[in-house]
């Protein structure tokens, strides 16, 4: 390896990129008058990769290799076009590894758009690739969390599953849906071993979670279309709905995702309570996101 490339040139490269961006792009306050150059801190640029700072600083200072998926988060959390992210792979010494061009932006379909204006009362999403959230009714926002609020670079059900505390905590048997969600990405990998969108999510995840390292570990597949789900809303108390995945006709890869509750049951009374606070708001608008 040249003195060209390898850890010091890696981490010559994370501080030079790290000085070229605006703290305010990135979410972070940029009227700091304690601020004394230009571009993160070395801690920020931690915070934003979701890695230790005496991890990152080791990093910058080349005391340390980067793994595959420790590559693909500093490329997200420091904003790296398909150039500059072909550039950090190849000063790893992992061009084998480095991400492929990204795909075309997941597009809506205008049946899907149609099916969710219809569902005033039954939670609804539809999911596209990696679980990525494309769409969702009112009824979803009121079960689960306001969708527009959340980036649409970060909007992925798996990732929520593990990331969203809130969430997380709705679940009654988290393990088993988590476990779930992971066997349902992990049967998509397959399909499509060279998607780059699934590379950083998964290293993000794998970063983060022991949980997810564990279970994406074990290669355990599930392509199952319906189950059942408990959970404990903090608003109506406990839930168990049916949830029925319905794929579409073309080769899209969307899929909807519905809740609904046995009717004259507790949780089908709860459900109608729930979502009749946020039947009547403004349509949430159909999200196509880019990968």
């Amino acid at each position: 390896m040249t003195s060209h490339s390898g850890p010091r040139a890696l981490g010559a490269f994370l501080r030079a990129r790290r000085a070229q961006l605006d703290p305010r792009e990135c979410g972070l306050p940029g009227n700091d008058s304690a601020r004394r150059v230009k571009g993160l801190r070395r801690e920020e640029a931690a915070q934003l990769a979701e890695i230790s700072v005496d991890y990152y600083t080791r990093l910058e200072q080349g005391r340390v290799r980067a793994s595959a998926p420790v590559l693909a988060i500093l490329a997200r959390a420091l904003r790296l076009d398909d150039d500059q992210q072909k550039y950090l792979y190849e000063l790893a010494g992992r061009t084998d590894d480095q991400p492929r061009h990204r795909r075309p932006a997941q597009r809506l379909r205008p049946a899907m758009r149609r099916l969710l204006d219809q569902l005033t009362y039954t939670p609804a999403l539809v999911l596209g690739k990696r679980l990525d959230i494309l769409a969702w009714n009112p009824a979803a926002v009121a079960l689960y969390t306001d969708f527009a609020a959340i980036p649409a670079d970060r909007r992925n059900y798996l990732r929520l599953v593990f990331t969203d505390p809130a969430i997380r905590a709705m679940h009654q048997d988290w393990a088993h849906d988590a476990r779930d969600a992971v066997a349902a990405v992990r049967m998509e990998a397959a399909a499509d071993p060279d998607d780059p969108d699934l590379a950083r999510l998964v290293g993000e995840l794998t970063i983060q979670d022991t949980d997810f390292r564990t279970w994406w570990a074990e290669h355990r597949v599930n392509s199952a279309t319906y189950g059942t789900k408990h959970y404990r809303h903090p608003l109506v108390g406990d839930l168990t709905l049916d949830c029925d995945t319905w794929a579409g006709a073309d080769d899209s890869g969307q899929r909807l995702m519905i809740l609904t509750a046995q009717t004259d049951t507790p949780s089908h009374d709860a459900l109608r309570i729930l979502t009749s606070w946020t039947a009547e708001p403004a349509e949430a608008p159909a999200r196509d996101r880019t990968p």
